[in-house]
């Protein structure tokens, strides 16, 4: 049973350097366009602080979260924009303080579960450890996007480790996402890591492969970035196919992002 201390670690460490990127932002940067279509700076923060309380119910109330998502299914193609938008529009002061108060109860939940806890979510249940990999994964990938809208360039940490093994664990997610069976085989995947260190999984002697920076593979399966722009070289048909749908998020296929001007 993994130890999911490390991986909470991470996603403190991941909000807090969100948080630094916000804290002083102008009225006017809390309402600059991110590349979600139709979604400001205050829209992902929000978004965060709605699903870290989805989150924290999770943990916390089985019941209450079960009743969250019978909702969601009411009107899923609106839900989380809904609840991006209900935050978008609270006084700054006031979305910052319920992200934060948000976060740190969830961060306490998860410290403090029961080892081998299993907790229910809109894709299978999840582990503390799972759980607090898919809010760091979320977490990084909002504030790319918040980091685009501020025209700020982060730079690449380790802690992507937890992101990458989350999008190679959601191969067969993807795959059932666009109705397709997903291959029978398993992958390798290597991937050089911001540090230089070689992250590898799956068998090695797979002869279905991935190849590339651990950056661009993380890019692709949070689709901030299409596949395109990305140093990934794919071996074998299947892995070729899982490239162009990969996504380490539940729910149903994102669009991604369109490849820049003059992509290959």
């Amino acid at each position: 049973m993994a130890d999911p201390t490390p991986v909470i670690d991470d996603l403190r460490a991941e909000s807090e350097e969100l948080d630094l990127l916000v804290a002083e932002l102008s009225a006017e940067q809390w309402g600059l366009a991110t590349p979600a279509p139709g979604w400001t700076v205050a829209h992902q923060i929000a978004h965060l602080a709605w699903t870290d309380r989805s989150a924290l119910l999770a943990v916390t109330d089985a019941d209450a979260f079960r009743a969250l998502v019978e909702k969601a299914l009411t009107r899923p193609d609106s839900f989380v924009d809904e609840g991006a938008e209900e935050g978008a529009r609270l006084p700054v002061e006031e979305l910052l303080s319920t992200w934060h108060a948000g976060r740190t109860a969830l961060d306490t939940a998860l410290r403090e579960a029961p080892p081998g806890s299993r907790f229910p979510w809109y894709g299978p249940p999840m582990s503390a450890a799972s759980m607090a990999t898919a809010r760091l994964m979320e977490t990084w990938a909002h504030a790319l996007d918040v980091a685009d809208a501020l025209g700020v360039v982060r730079h690449p940490s380790d802690r992507l480790r937890h992101v990458a093994r989350l999008g190679v664990r959601t191969r067969d997610f993807a795959f059932g996402a666009h109705g397709l069976t997903p291959p029978a085989e398993e992958f390798r995947v290597e991937l050089t890591a911001p540090s230089g260190a070689l992250w590898a999984f799956g068998p090695e002697d797979a002869p279905q492969r991935v190849t590339g920076p651990a950056l661009d593979f993380c890019l692709l399966v949070t689709q901030r970035a299409h596949r395109a722009d990305l140093d990934l070289r794919a071996e074998g048909p299947d892995a070729g196919r899982w490239l162009g749908i990969a996504q380490a998020f539940a729910g149903p296929p994102g669009t991604g992002r369109p490849p820049k001007e003059g992509s290959r």
